[in-house]
């Protein structure tokens, strides 16, 4: 059946910001199923309130709205815009629940306005849980005995029929809090006590435990006539019990028997035949190790992260093809883009093994807990393609970017046979280099499975590692040994570490034994059909498939992984200046490794190598492909990181030169450079002891902000206010030497401001300056930002013009550049300057209409801004207002510190466009989902230093309407300056404390400013704790609070703010 010819305008949701558990997949997704929608010739309508991903680009969607993603701005985009359908099966979790909220609601019947793709009813059966018992039953698929129980004897009744261990859910509460697993009748009792207080409906489900079974995923996809194909199946290494998101995953499955196979891909057909889904759906197993008994776990009924990961595995576009499916085509009509021969309802074949690894924040959260369970912690994750399953997950751990080079980690490399047995016990993202460690240490295989259970096909694959670092240590360099390690992708500093040689020496031998990599096709379907798209990845083997694009073409780094400090924002960057050259004439070679992102989609570069960011792996591919040069300016750090390494071995690196970014990065060059400019910065000390510390203090004057000096992001930065602050930070945080000496600067208390530049070495073009609203100190990743500058004077404007013209030309910058300024007392201080794209460029691009990355692009390649006709100096003003407001994932991480301060914490950001500041606020604020209440409690407990300041916004507050509550010295403090407030018990000052308030919801919104110390028995951070797992808004920063304040009290007047996309702002 052709396209439905009633399908002529399609609304689609995006996902929102990225949060843990919900990444850039769904922009991959959402960004694929929307040009496919175009090609169609379809009108599409894209609401998303992320403005980093490239899915909010105006070029994706016809009419693309920033705005909150809420059941009201919805309603309001379709009474505007009037689509004849919506398809929200492509924004993951976020996108599904709002597509269920307007049909329950009866506003999509209302206005005529239809579910595409898997219908409600559809929807329901697979998310609710009695509902997809039910449904499971009666088809007879089997799943985890369960019963959702209301008090404790009826959890252990049950319990009794069913046996021990149980998983016990409590129903609604965040992060799995107040559940876990009971062996035995004391566990049980003590855990569902806890589970029922905790659930606010006062339920918990019962469920037989599965752990240490296989976990195993279909990817699926079925079109409305009812054909279905499976497109992938993948196997988790870690048994059931760790979250898919934090498993590493092999696909295809390695130990699946070939009746297993069929018996669960039958089931999954069964499933989704009877669900009636149409589009894309995954369905998650458990097996059992030893019999053929499975359960079904659950079915997610929308493209989900294992789709993305599927669809780069393969090669199959679900996405574009669950976009056709949803407006009515079938599968034997869709042509398979990869191939451009057959047709979508061939099953593609593999004849090579994928790996995903993840990418997990805890070295931002020193204190977190690392234990990995049900609930996913991961913010981004790799993926790596080799002929042997030992060579792609050596790939995917050097893909990572944690100072790994191999399947080694140096802290329990001197672990006893003891201490590593109890390490195998702990499930934490350390796991799989643990095992390696005790293979090495001679534990057998049988013993590591029976603690792990992780199935001894991937033990014995990991011990194959470590017998070639054997042979290579006994038998030295051999042709073959060496030819074994480099068909398990070991690196040649990594054999050379072993060999105990060099890494010239390793490269000399295997130029003599002709020992080199040979790239082959991911083609979906085993080499039968000739493949289109120059998708590749690197093996040992025989035969090379990679037709070398030569001097016309141009290498441009990806960012890898997704985590904190470095987003999808690097990504967007990345897919623009491919499209750059490609109008340049150029032809584009991607190199990344993340299987979430657009970058790696198989359309968007001409080439396309799924390698790891190494300068090893790099160099191989600049040698076989022969570019013109390397762009490097794009993929965050970890591309400027390569930048270095890949000139000194002859590569030519387009736009800024490297000796240009160390100058930016090396503290001292980049000091001699603002003293000869003249351009004032915050003064500052290195320091290599403890007493020059002290020394450096009398000098500057507290407050002063101390950190490493050779860190990124911000990690392990703080800001001290007295000698004993000092003293602690020197001996606790950071061990001061020589080699490692620690910067202290002056702190400075004042706005900082942030600019976006593209230069071409001799002038500059400013698209926009952007002003934050916390004050310095507050890391500008986490920091809302204002579009144009609200509080700055003509005068400034001119000083940061002159300054940034005067910084770029000074470093002979050929592309973009940001620059972090602070204001303080009327002077304006450089702080940061970083010759790359920032986090802030697709921000900037959007509101302001200029394609930053493209033009510096293009610059790279020689031209200037004249060329470009582009104005220099700073660009006019637009007449609207766009702020940026960033997005934690705390709920998600135990024990970690939400408090706000130079160290980056979110994980996401939104956008709120408006006519005034405060319509922009206010959408930032809502897209960000801090929710605010209308009225209410307020607790107030701040620092000394910030009670004058509190107290100003208190009586505001009040006059609101709201309550305030004070704890001891803030509430003294407040009622003498006439602040109407109720005074409540510290934590430690016994019963009927600000806590209990806070778990008895008796407080709306919590304010609390750091004192010193972060340490996690301190009494402000339970508090902040206690609030992010009750759901309680908790503000850190006064800055914050004030512009709550305004966007409240300016809420009572506007109520009626409009929705308007993109494209009508740049009408004007």
């Amino acid at each position: 059946m052709p396209k439905n010819p009633n399908v002529k305008k399609v609304m689609v949701i995006g996902s929102g910001p990225i949060v843990i558990g919900q990444a850039a997949e769904f922009d991959y997704a959402g960004t694929q199923a929307c040009r496919s929608l175009k090609e169609e010739g379809i009108e599409v309508v894209l609401v998303n309130s992320n403005p980093a991903t490239i899915m909010t680009d105006r070029d994706i969607a016809d009419k693309v709205y920033i705005e909150p993603l809420t059941a009201k701005v919805l309603e309001q985009i379709i009474e505007k815009e009037k689509p004849d359908s919506i398809l929200p099966t492509l924004g993951g979790q976020a996108g599904l629940n709002l597509g269920m909220e307007l049909e329950e609601s009866g506003f999509l019947k209302s206005h005529n306005v239809k579910l595409l793709g898997t219908t409600a009813a559809t929807i329901k059966k697979a998310e609710d849980r009695q509902e997809f018992k039910d449904t499971m039953e009666k088809i007879g698929e089997p799943c985890a005995a369960s019963l959702v129980v209301e008090n404790v004897e009826d959890g252990v009744a049950f319990t009794n029929t069913i046996g021990y261990p149980v998983v016990l859910r409590p129903a609604y509460t965040l992060g799995g809090s107040g559940g876990g697993i009971a062996h035995n009748q004391t566990e049980l009792e003590e855990i569902l006590e806890n589970g029922l207080r905790l659930s606010r409906v006062g339920q918990v489900l019962v469920e037989r435990c599965i752990a240490g079974w296989k976990e195993i995923e279909y990817e699926v996809m079925r079109d409305s006539a009812g054909n279905c194909i499976t497109v992938c199946n993948m196997e988790n290494i870690d048994p059931v019990g760790v979250h898919t998101g934090d498993s590493i995953v092999v696909a295809p499955s390695q130990t699946l028997s070939d009746k297993e196979y069929q018996m669960l891909r039958t089931s999954a057909l069964n499933i989704i035949s009877e669900l009636n889904i149409t589009g894309g759906c995954n369905v998650q197993y458990a097996l059992h190790p030893e019999s053929f008994e499975y359960c079904v776990i659950e079915v997610n009924p929308r493209v989900s992260r294992s789709s993305a990961l599927a669809s780069k595995a393969t090669g199959y576009p679900i996405a574009k093809v669950a976009a056709k499916i949803a407006v009515g085509m079938t599968l034997d009509q869709i042509t398979n883009a990869v191939t451009g021969e057959t047709k979508a309802c061939f099953e593609p074949t593999l004849d090579y093994v994928v790996t995903k690894f993840p990418r997990w924040p805890f070295e931002k959260f020193n204190l977190a807990d690392r234990t990995l369970g049900t609930q996913m912690k991961a913010t981004g994750e790799v993926m790596a393609i080799d002929r042997s399953l030992e060579g792609s997950l050596l790939k995917a751990i050097r893909s990572l970017e944690i100072g790994l080079d191999h399947i080694e980690l140096k802290k329990i490399a001197h672990e006893s046979m003891e201490q590593l047995i109890e390490r195998l016990h702990l499930v934490d993202d350390e796991r799989i280099y643990v095992v390696a460690e005790a293979l090495r240490k001679a534990i057998s295989v049988e013993k590591i499975h029976y603690i792990t259970k992780i199935d001894t096909f991937f033990i014995e694959k990991i011990k194959n590692i470590v017998t070639v670092e054997k042979a290579l240590a006994e038998q030295g360099l051999t042709e073959d040994v060496l030819r074994k390690a480099k068909r398990y992708s070991f690196t040649d500093s990594v054999i050379a570490r072993y060999a105990n040689t060099t890494v010239e020496d390793v490269r000399a031998k295997r130029k003599e034994w002709n020992i080199l990599p040979t790239y082959k096709y991911v083609d979906t379907c085993a080499a039968e059909f000739e493949s289109k798209t120059p998708y590749y990845y690197s093996a040992y083997a025989q035969e090379d498939e990679v037709k070398p694009l030569g001097e016309k073409s141009v290498v441009v780094l990806g960012s890898g992984p997704i985590r904190i400090g470095q987003g999808v924002e690097f990504d967007y960057c990345s897919v623009h200046s491919s499209w750059a050259l490609r109008k340049a004439d150029y032809q584009s070679i991607m190199i990344n490794n993340n299987p979430e992102t657009v970058s790696t989609d198989f359309d968007i570069s001409d080439s396309l190598y799924f390698e790891p960011l190494t300068v090893d792996d790099v160099m191989e591919i600049i040698n076989k492909e022969q570019p013109a040069g390397v762009i490097a300016q794009f993929g965050g750090q970890t591309a400027i990181n390569l930048a270095g390494p890949l000139a000194e071995r002859g590569v030519k690196i387009l736009g800024t030169s490297v000796d240009s970014i160390d100058m930016a990065e090396d503290r001292e060059r980049f000091d001699e450079l603002l003293a000869k400019l003249g351009i004032p910065r915050p003064v500052g000390a290195l320091v290599t002891s403890d007493e020059e510390a002290q020394e450096a203090a009398k000098k500057l004057k507290y407050p002063l902000i101390v950190r490493p000096s050779y860190v990124l992001g911000g990690r392990a930065m703080e800001i001290v206010y007295n000698d004993k602050e000092l003293d602690v930070y020197m001996k606790e945080a950071v061990v001061a030497s020589k080699e490692h000496p620690v910067l202290i600067d002056r702190y400075m208390v004042g706005m900082e401001v942030e600019v976006d530049a593209i230069s071409d070495g001799t002038d500059v073009c400013i698209p926009g300056i952007m002003e934050q609203i916390e004050r310095a100190g507050v890391h500008s990743g986490d920091s809302m930002a204002v579009y144009p500058a609200q509080h700055l004077s003509q005068e400034l404007i001119d000083q940061i013009v002159d300054y940034t013209r005067r910084i770029a030309v000074g470093l002979n910058v050929k592309g973009v550049l940001n620059i972090q300024y602070i204001v303080a007392d009327g002077e304006l201080n450089v702080i940061e300057v970083n010759p790359r794209s920032s986090r802030t460029v697709p921000f900037i691009s959007k509101v302001t209409g200029i394609n930053m990355v493209e033009c510096a692009t293009r610059i790279a390649l020689g031209e200037s801004l004249k060329d470009l006709s582009l104005p220099l100096g700073l660009v006019p003003n637009k007449p609207y207002v766009a702020v940026k407001a960033p997005v934690f994932s705390f709920s998600k991480m135990g024990l970690v510190e939400i408090a706000l301060g130079p160290e980056m914490k979110s994980t996401g950001e939104v956008m709120g466009i408006g006519r005034t500041y405060s319509e922009a606020l206010f959408k930032a604020i809502n897209g960000a989902n801090m929710r605010i209440p209308e009225d209410g409690t307020i607790l107030m407990t701040v620092a000394d230093r910030d009670k004058e300041e509190a107290s100003q916004l208190a009586k505001g507050f009040i006059d609101l309407g709201y309550h305030i509550e004070a704890t001891g010295g803030t509430g003294k403090y407040f009622k003498e300056h006439g602040v109407d407030c109720k005074v409540v018990n510290k934590i430690s000052e016994g019963d009927d404390n600000c806590a209990d308030h806070i778990r008895q919801d008796k407080v709306d919104l919590v304010l609390n400013t750091l004192t010193a110390g972060k340490r996690p028995e301190r009494e402000g951070f339970q508090l902040r704790r206690l609030a992010v797992e009750m759901g309680t808004p908790c503000l850190t920063s006064l800055d914050t609070a004030r512009e709550v304040l305004r966007v409240v009290a300016n809420r009572k007047d506007d109520a009626n703010y409009t929705v308007e996309a993109l494209q009508d702002f740049e009408l004007e």
